[in-house]
């Protein structure tokens, strides 16, 4: 359905209004909570929205509910088909159940078995699960061909009024709540409905409002779409942050986000991860990695905020344990700053712990790779985290006063894999590649099949399962000479068929790696 941009606003308005009729029917109001850091510096008055303990553990069942309950008796015969990477897949299949409704759903064929087994808990023999591509936006042409062949009602995630207006009855219920008014809203963006619905309402009820949007950092849609005029497409999108991991804002969600948000906040994976932390700290409220990004954007800005009423919400909790066991274990979640630093010590008995000793008082060791590689020479490898940022940054100027030789290699690749060990001599001429592969049956072994088989050993392998719907290997290959190393990396496009990225370590990991 077609809207002038003039009359937009005023139309979604109009739809939570009326979505407050029909939503509750699924599922009940979610509790808006103080939140309380416990370091006692100064910073805002924080309130966060639990989304997290709704019907399916994610916002998204609002706007899917909604959109399904507003059918047509003609087109729930028809059958409704979507696409979704998880939440909004389970919104459709609780709404699908309870109205009588046929439902498929296509979701990329990485999805994590926990949100396909959440859809088919919800939505019992009214949903079809259907796994196609290996994205969000693949799984979105797999739907609307079905659209096509079989006259099937489509239902967007997010580019939807109705879709739009359900979300909206989460806001609906924060100015319900009694404890405002707010100086500030941090709201998650993927695709922008949930950000467009609530921007709007709370601008309605408090017009001094900041809206903020809050997006991943290497998936700002919305910021480029702002920035360009129109919504545009990212040629590539991290996932991390898989519920708000989408390449091109909706058009609907950009034209109202434009007028209503003040502007657009960009958080890194490690400020999300920090924000996962607190969030279980204080409410003990477990967050999908896009349901902290409010948090997190609030977190960066605490400072600036102090002494104002500021608004969060923690849109799903729909996590893989295993993702949820690296986020507790990277140094990201960690109390306070972080880094990484590799250290020239004496291979002597004594050394490590006089160091320890010196260097290192007021912080926290949270790593601590090393190998024995010469009967000279050892250089551990130690992440270091401490509450005040200075303690860490003091840190450079202990080691030169002691005498020690160090290298800051803060997020290099191979302390991230925790690299394992090897003998550099007995390579010819290797090469280490960074893959990020898709976490689904057949992608690994497809890429070791068609592009190494026959062309290099594999010399080594380091990977370890996350949760998330992208796996990622360091992985070394030694070639019988270096022309065969070099046609091998001329010939390796960096995304091919099962894998999204693939490209080789830095020139300093590589040297680190052969010296192992």
């Amino acid at each position: 359905m077609a809207y002038a941009n003039t009359s937009l606003i005023g139309s979604l308005r109009q739809e939570i209004l009326l979505a407050r009729s029909r939503v509750y029917r699924f599922g009940q109001p979610t509790p808006l909570e103080r939140l309380v850091l416990a370091d006692g510096e100064p910073g805002p008055e924080i309130w966060v929205k639990r989304e997290d303990l709704s019907p399916v553990k994610a916002y998204k069942w609002r706007g899917a509910c909604n959109r399904m309950a507003v059918l047509t008796p003609e087109e729930c015969a028809r059958g409704v088909v979507t696409a979704s990477a998880g939440n909004h897949a389970q919104g459709i299949a609780l709404a699908a159940k309870a109205l009588g409704i046929r439902a498929r759903i296509y979701m990329p064929r990485p999805t994590p078995r926990v949100k396909q087994n959440a859809v088919r808990l919800h939505g019992g023999d009214f949903v079809q699960i259907v796994l196609s591509g290996d994205s969000y936006d693949e799984a979105v042409l797999g739907a609307r061909a079905d659209e096509q062949r079989t006259g099937a009602v489509f239902v967007h995630a997010y580019d939807d009024l109705h879709v739009m207006a359900g979300q909206g009855t989460l806001a609906d219920e924060i100015a319900l709540s009694g404890h405002g008014p707010f100086d500030a809203a941090y709201l998650q963006i993927g695709g922008g409905g949930l950000a467009a619905a609530a921007s709007c309402w709370l601008q309605t009820i408090w017009p001094g409002i900041e809206n903020v949007g809050v997006e991943g950092a290497q998936q700002a849609c919305m910021k480029a779409a702002l920035d360009a005029g129109k919504p545009v497409t990212l040629d590539r999108v991290d996932i991390f942050c898989d519920g708000t991991a989408v390449r091109k804002a909706g058009a609907l969600p950009f034209e109202i986000c434009s007028r209503t948000l003040s502007r657009i906040e960009t958080v890194t994976n490690a400020e999300v991860s920090a924000a996962i932390r607190i969030l279980w700290e204080t409410l003990r409220c477990v967050s999908e990695p896009s349901g902290a990004l409010g948090l997190a954007a609030v977190l960066k800005n605490r400072a600036a905020l102090a002494g104002k009423r500021v608004v969060v919400v923690v849109s799903g909790s729909n996590i893989d344990l295993r993702q949820l066991a690296l986020i507790a274990q990277s140094g990201g979640a960690a109390s306070g700053a972080s880094r990484t630093l590799r250290i020239n010590i004496p291979e002597k008995r004594g050394t490590m712990l006089r160091l320890l000793d010196s260097c290192f008082a007021g912080l926290n060791i949270t790593e601590f790779q090393y190998g024995k590689q010469s009967g000279r020479d050892a250089w551990p490898v130690l992440t270091f985290t401490a509450d005040d940022r200075a303690v860490l940054d003091a840190l450079p100027a202990k080691l030169d006063a002691g005498g020690y030789i160090w290298q800051d290699i803060s997020g290099a690749v191979d302390v991230a894999f925790g690299a394992i060990p090897m003998r550099g001599d007995l390579l010819e001429n290797p090469l280490f590649l960074r893959l990020d592969f898709y976490e689904r049956p057949g992608a690994l072994h497809d890429f070791l099949d068609k592009d190494v088989r026959g062309r290099a050993s594999i010399c080594y392998f380091n990977y370890r399962q996350s949760g998330e719907r992208v796996g990622r290997a360091l992985i070394g290959l030694d070639f019988e000479s270096a022309g065969a190393r070099a046609a091998f990396l001329a010939s390796l496009p960096e995304r091919g068929d099962g894998y999204r990225s693939c490209k080789a370590v830095d020139a300093d990991v590589h040297e680190r790696m052969v010296a192992l």
